[in-house]
């Protein structure tokens, strides 16, 4: 059982994310400690990019602010092969294509190999592109996780029985933050993959309370949160650490139903 399937294997996993190097690599490897602290069982790690097409403001911004502060993707590696020597919950990485591509598919991988990357999720990458890419990262033994989205339909079933990892099941369309209501039929998405493989199912895209969280992990393996984290990092900057800790513990309570 590799590490993102532990994740899954004691009740419903909470993932929580934070876009690395946002406001400094020293404070997101604080944070990544924190977050495995307070409960969280994978951590997603966004790499910082100039063009985030599925993320909404609040991400966009911390882009911004990481690539400003000097973050590469070099110094993420570097930040990922080093709370890896104490952190044990599986890291999956979220980035678009164009770095990856730019760094060179093998190169890219070895790395992620090298460093402890458990996975990986590419918004902007086609599932009927995925296949080169998927070639390189399972040579490094990292898995290439896929979205399923509320226009997927008739895919939803190809899509689970060629899963790695987990599924990402996106929420809602648009780009990524919080919101009040969430109108998908989860369900129903969530019994098609179902029907299709036995890979977990984790639900994002604005989740953000842990009422939502609650009611979301009744009928999937997980919750995924990434701008209500981004949200407490961007307005407490290096002193994140507390409340992002007890947001994390919260949301992990929800999801666990305690």
């Amino acid at each position: 059982m590799n590490r993102i399937q532990s994740a899954f294997g004691n009740g419903k996993a909470f993932i929580a994310f934070l876009t690395g190097g946002d406001p400094s690599i020293a404070v997101s490897k604080e944070l990544i400690g924190t977050m495995e602290k307070a409960g969280a069982d994978l951590i997603e790690i966004g790499i910082p990019f100039s063009d985030p097409i599925a993320e909404g403001p609040v991400i966009s911004e911390a882009n911004i602010r990481a690539l400003k502060a000097g973050a590469t993707v070099e110094k993420l590696f570097t930040l990922v092969k080093d709370v890896r020597q104490t952190v044990r919950v599986p890291f999956v990485f979220l980035t678009y294509l164009n770095p990856v591509f730019r760094y060179g598919y093998d190169a890219f991988f070895a790395r992620c190999g090298e460093c402890g990357i458990d996975g990986i999720i590419i918004p902007d990458l086609p599932y009927e592109e995925s296949a080169e890419v998927k070639v390189h990262a399972a040579k490094h033994g990292v898995d290439l996780i896929s979205l399923i989205a509320p226009t997927s339909e008739d895919r939803i079933k190809e899509i689970a029985q060629n899963a790695e990892g987990f599924i990402y099941l996106v929420s809602s369309m648009g780009v990524t933050g919080v919101r009040g209501e969430i109108k998908t039929d989860l369900s129903a998405m969530v019994s098609a993959v179902r029907e299709a493989a036995r890979t977990p199912t984790a639900v994002g895209f604005g989740v953000h309370a842990p009422d939502q969280a609650r009611e979301i992990a009744k009928i999937a393996d997980g919750v995924i949160v990434g701008s209500a984290i981004v949200k407490i990092i961007a307005e407490y900057g290096e002193n994140a650490c507390r409340p992002v800790y007890e947001y994390v513990k919260a949301m992990k309570e929800a999801v666990s139903g305690t």
